[in-house]
């Protein structure tokens, strides 16, 4: 059995991104359908710091205040832990609102985040398909017509029609597909793999966000709500399958095959880095090792016959700058602005795309370029990261100079 509806827009995806531009689209008239596959709440694989540079945006978007009650300590420096190497420097302050106000970042869950603005969204007015997929996108004229199907197998093949003249991407790169969303599947051993976990009991300083630099990966480390610790990693796909197999090898030279992934990157990181073996040491793993991927850093189409794309869809930096929600937020309100200031018609439409893209490109190729450079160092030869160590070590300012070109205090247009 079929349905149809007529939105103004319909956004695939409900992570930070896709709640972002539907939630300002929503507030601002627009008819906006959310489709989201997975069920809320849910844990992802995200490093969870927002940037201070998001303070702004987020009492906008109205759920300020919940944040500043719920997410975890302010991060008032930033830190390396690479080898024995253990170094820190102030994290810089950011300005929003009034000149006079100055902020830091914080972690949130997304099990916490992601239903906060979504909830947001369904009471602006916006229509929630969840858990739903998207299994195919048409034109039909100047509209788009996109089919979706509920995961709920006690809903039977039962299918609705969403039609409207926008859709917004919000999907992520992680999730390769047929759409015209979305990206090919790809497979290569240098492939980075996300990992992620909480543990409690840890005994990182709260004020402290390490940078974490291991032989063929990197990651970070920070306090979320309720006390835990987030970390995340990324680690190349060639190095998590050698890791296994020296892991895996008993001294009969049998393989075990009981070791799993996380548990090789896990036993890595605590033999490359005495940060991380200091930070976990009597700290439990609370719920299981999460794990995603390949990323995919890079800048694509922002807009391509009236598909908009935001978050990770529209392009991404290497989580080593760790700021994956920042992007994603921000790139939401960026379309939404742009779109409901559109003349009506595809030519609106086209214009609005054409200045999206220029100002997401203006906003956030900095931060990519810097990340990609770092990813550089980090992932080459054993050198690099022993450069890196030693400039940080007799030079720790590069790690507040670093926070300044990943964006963290730079605000974002249209706020201020």
């Amino acid at each position: 059995m079929r349905r149809l509806s007529s939105h103004d827009a319909i956004v695939i995806g409900a992570g930070p991104a896709g709640t972002s531009v539907a939630l300002t689209l929503a507030r601002r008239g627009w008819a906006v359908a959310i489709v989201e596959k997975s069920a809320f709440p849910r844990r992802k694989v995200c490093g969870e710091y927002i940037s201070a540079s998001n303070i702004s945006l987020l009492d906008r978007l109205e759920v300020g205040g919940f944040w500043r009650a719920n997410a975890g300590p302010e991060i008032h420096r930033v830190g390396f832990f690479s080898g024995e190497t253990c170094v820190e420097a102030p994290m810089p302050a950011a300005k929003y609102e009034a000149p006079a106000k100055e902020g830091f970042g914080r972690a949130l869950g997304r099990d916490v985040l992601d239903p906060l603005l979504l909830q947001a969204a369904r009471s602006a007015g916006a229509e929630i398909f969840q858990p739903c997929r998207v299994v195919a996108i048409d034109r039909d004229g100047d509209i788009q017509a996109v089919r979706i199907q509920a995961r709920d197998e006690n809903s039977g093949d039962e299918s609705v029609i969403l039609r409207a003249p926008v859709i917004v991407a919000a999907h992520g790169s992680w999730d390769p597909g047929p759409l015209p969303s979305q990206l090919e599947k790809t497979n290569s051993p240098w492939d980075l793999l996300g990992f992620k976990a909480y543990f409690t009991g840890s005994s990182l300083a709260p004020d402290l966000m390490p940078l974490l630099v291991f032989p063929g990966g990197y990651g970070g480390m920070v306090l979320a709500d309720h006390g835990r610790l987030s970390i995340s990693c990324c680690i190349r796909r060639d190095m998590l399958a050698r890791l296994r197999r020296n892991y895996g090898s008993g001294h009969d030279g049998q393989q075990d095959r009981h070791v799993t992934a996380a548990d090789a990157l896990l036993r890595h990181l605590m033999a490359s880095c005495r940060g991380v073996r200091d930070t976990l040491d009597g700290a439990r793993l609370e719920g299981p090792w999460l794990a995603a991927g390949p990323i995919r850093p890079g800048m694509r189409a922002c807009y391509d016959r009236d598909i908009f794309r935001v978050g990770n869809a529209a392009g991404e930096s290497h989580p080593i700058i760790a700021e994956g929600i920042s992007m994603a937020l921000q790139s939401g309100w960026l379309l939404a602005t742009e779109l409901v200031r559109a003349p009506s018609g595809r030519a609106g439409r086209e214009a609005a795309g054409r200045r999206y893209q220029a100002t997401w490109r203006g906003l956030f190729s900095t931060r990519i370029y810097a990340a990609a450079a770092i990813a550089r160092i980090v992932l080459g030869p054993a050198a690099g990261p022993v450069l890196m160590g030693a400039a940080v070590r007799n030079f720790p300012q590069v790690l507040t100079l670093g926070a300044h070109l990943s964006g963290k205090t730079r605000p974002v247009p249209g706020l201020q």
